[in-house]
């Protein structure tokens, strides 16, 4: 079986699929058959049409302001992340303003499309050139899109911190694999503060479960104790977590795409 993967910040995907669907494509173009021609001409129209709606976007969010990272410009909606492209429903009319780069290269492969085919649009080969090279051109669009989404999809920085900072214990607030790319990035096991959700709750509480679940009680021992802890938070929990332990005891290591790394103990000077 043939792979090709490509990298996006630290994340590998495999495609094992694209050349038996390569295969399959040329088979069927050869044939030039009428229903060849009819899928030509909807994807010019469908490229037309996104040509449209990128250059309606692009002109609403040319001048808008773009402070921070793509985060701070999206609205979560936790319950769709289960679904396959569940975070597209994060997207805003402001978020398309840190996407301004990779949606203009978008258009522009849409552009070449809809141009190609219709000007070769009778020729046997030409229109899947410009087809191609309108895939090839997207994809880099992409990619770009998706080191700028980095931040808020990935906890690459927070791993990097806290590898960097003093020796301490990790708690991580809500289901495990809100932060599961910082215990693969660093190797280390963590407390979860309120994680009894979802698929883990089954099984956490046979007898033989690690002790590794704990309640806002547990928390506030622990945060309040003398050893250093960290704590991974999104914004979400932030809030109360400063009302468990209080503002003053919280101590801010980094934050990143709306996400923190926090310790209850001062962090000595750089």
């Amino acid at each position: 079986m043939i792979f090709f993967t490509f990298s996006t910040t630290q994340e590998y995907y495999s495609l094992p699929t694209y050349p038996a669907f390569a295969l399959l494509l040329g088979s069927t173009m050869s044939e030039a058959s009428v229903w060849v021609r009819r899928g030509t001409k909807a994807i010019a129209v469908a490229a037309s049409t996104a040509v449209a709606i990128i250059a309606v976007i692009l002109v609403k969010v040319w001048l808008l302001p773009t402070q921070g990272d793509i985060s701070s410009a999206l609205v979560q909606h936790p319950e769709l992340y289960t679904l396959s492209l569940g975070h597209m429903g994060d997207l805003t009319l402001q978020s398309f303003a840190y996407l301004r780069l990779p949606l203009a290269l978008a258009g522009i492969a849409a552009l070449v499309g809809s141009l190609g085919i219709a000007l070769y649009g009778q020729d046997t080969r030409r229109p899947f050139f410009a087809t191609a090279l309108m895939m090839l051109i997207f994809f880099h669009a992409a990619r770009i899109a998706m080191s700028t989404f980095d931040p808020y999809l990935g906890s690459k920085p927070l791993a990097d911190a806290l590898e960097n900072a003093p020796k301490g214990e990790l708690i991580e607030a809500d289901a495990y694999y809100a932060f599961s790319s910082v215990f693969f990035y660093t190797n280390r096991r963590a407390l979860l503060w309120n994680g009894r959700v979802d698929n883990l709750e089954y099984g956490s509480y046979a007898p033989s479960a690690p002790h590794v679940f704990i309640d806002d009680s547990d928390f506030q021992k622990l945060w309040f104790g003398n050893d250093r802890y960290y704590l991974l938070t999104s914004e979400k929990n932030m809030s109360r977590a400063q009302e468990l332990v209080g503002k003053s005891s919280i101590h801010i290591v980094t934050q990143s795409g709306g996400k923190y790394l926090l310790t209850n103990q001062e962090l000595p000077p750089a």
